[in-house]
């Protein structure tokens, strides 16, 4: 799993560094069979099954509060697609008009997909069975729902479903890095390559993706990716309300209520973790940590050279 993780990492990074339009085009036909895939299984899935109840067995786990807020967490991944959107949006026409109205779409379609998904998965798997099965349930509930043609459908579609949100996510977080460093808010260093900024943070977001896929099975990294995206969704609405309400003319309310549900999951899920992989807690709290200090340091010297160049530019005019 790891060597294909990485070698699909290094074809996104191949299509990547094509035009604009080749990109748009792959991500957009990946997507559409994507979303036609899953709903296909998803329909047929519900309409063959004696019922839509999920069978939980004598031998499956006693729910708490806890594993459910642990389970929301992971679900929130699944809408995570639509900052994908947002990191993208320059890239988008007319984006004060269009950028609302394809995060709603999206919005809407993650909604009906997982639903028909899970519809289809609880009917043809008992909940001890998805459990045990955890990333291949989809797969596993296609055999008694499809036959084995449909096992291996299925797993073609995951091939092609991750493909497609690796290629749009490398190309999003890609831009975002590079806006970012011409804002002066992140350190870049060149590295004696060539190309433009943007070629230089998608190189930089690919090893990163490569690193983490060597190392890391598809549940930490999942892991890691709910407690990085919480915490920095809760920075954003804090920053929304203390920085930028009146300039966009922003809610309060709607950040605040947004904080208080990132907090509480955040915490579940931080609890889950606790208990059953702290070593990924370890990595996240390492790695945030590193990354706060090296802001810090670099937002400090950037501010002292250009309180330096302020005064530097300033003095003749006093002395005059």
């Amino acid at each position: 799993m790891p060597l294909l993780g990485v070698g699909l990492l290094l074809r996104a990074f191949l299509i990547n560094l094509s035009a604009n339009r080749l990109i748009e085009t792959v991500a957009s036909v990946l997507g559409f069979i994507k979303i036609g895939g899953i709903i296909v299984f998803g329909i047929v899935g519900v309409f063959i099954a004696d019922s839509i109840e999920m069978g939980a067995g004598n031998d499956a786990p006693t729910p708490t509060i806890t594993g459910f807020l642990g389970a929301t967490a992971l679900g929130i991944l699944a809408f995570k697609g639509f900052t994908t959107i947002t990191n993208s949006g320059s890239e988008l026409k007319d984006p004060k008009r269009n950028l609302g109205k394809a995060i709603t779409i999206s919005i809407a379609l993650c909604v009906v997909i997982y639903a028909l998904v899970g519809f289809a998965v609880a009917s043809n798997l008992s909940l001890p069975e998805i459990i045990e099965t955890q990333d291949y349930s989809l797969a596993a509930a296609a055999r008694p729902a499809l036959g084995e043609a449909a096992v291996a459908f299925t797993v073609i579609l995951a091939m092609l479903a991750t493909a497609g949100g690796i290629i749009a996510s490398v190309f999003a977080v890609s831009r975002m890095l590079a806006m970012l460093t011409e804002m002066k808010l992140v350190p870049h260093r060149h590295f004696h390559m060539p190309g433009s900024v943007q070629m230089h943070t998608l190189v930089y977001t690919i090893v990163f993706g490569l690193v983490l896929t060597a190392f890391f099975d598809l549940s930490r990294i999942a892991a890691l990716g709910i407690i990085f995206y919480l915490i920095m969704d809760m920075a954003i609405h804090w920053g929304v309300l203390r920085h930028l309400k009146d300039r966009v003319g922003a809610n309060p309310v709607i950040p605040s209520i947004a904080i208080l549900l990132d907090a509480v999951v955040l915490i579940g899920f931080l609890w889950v973790k606790a208990i059953s992989d702290p070593m990924v807690l370890i990595v996240a709290g390492v790695v945030m940590a590193t990354l706060l200090l090296g802001e810090w340091i670099f937002l400090s010297k950037r501010d002292a050279s250009n309180d330096s160049e302020h005064s530097h530019t300033h003095l003749p005019l006093i002395a005059l």
